[in-house]
């Protein structure tokens, strides 16, 4: 997440598509082609953003390529690889009730039920069976989030969650 809640990155531009300003799109967003679906995106590298309109888009293959406003050539689309994809956080639907978006995890305080801090989730990240938290402490900690089993609680207005995990691991 940036901008003080106010943008939620999706994804990020990884390649060029074509030579017309087509662009290759690694999304965060599940499924992949839901990125599509928000019509303005904010694209930025650090602390530089700029709003650009998205003019087509389609899944292709695995992934998802799209067509960016004002990119109409290949050295156009060149200029815009490994820049995040954001949009404004008003735009996104409400999660529904135990349901999170990564961005909201991210920087919430962990702790076990007896109390112990475990760190502060730095990022989550995928695998074939289930998501994994990585929690920076005084190690890092690779913890699955599986609710219920593991995720014992999670309090975004106290930022904090609650995990059922040996702190020696």
């Amino acid at each position: 997440m940036m901008g003080g809640n106010s943008r939620v990155v999706l994804g990020r531009i990884s390649g060029l598509y074509g030579v017309k300003g087509w662009v290759r799109i690694y999304s965060y967003t599940s499924p992949r082609s839901n990125i599509l679906n928000y019509s303005t995106w904010f694209l930025g590298r650090g602390e530089e953003w700029e709003r650009r309109g998205l003019e087509a888009g389609r899944p292709h293959g695995k992934g998802v390529v799209a067509k960016i406003a004002g990119c109409d050539d290949r050295d156009q689309a060149a200029s815009l690889v490994h820049r995040e994809i954001a949009v404004e956080r008003s735009q996104l639907p409400e999660a529904a009730p135990g349901e999170y978006y990564w961005a909201d995890l991210q920087g919430l305080k962990v702790v076990t039920p007896d109390g112990v801090d475990l760190g502060v989730i730095d990022r989550l990240f995928e695998t074939g069976a289930n998501d994994v938290i990585v929690v920076k402490g005084d190690r890092e900690r690779l913890i699955p989030f599986l609710q219920g089993d593991v995720v014992r609680a999670v309090d975004l207005t106290e930022g904090v969650m609650t995990v059922d995990w040996d702190p020696a691991f």
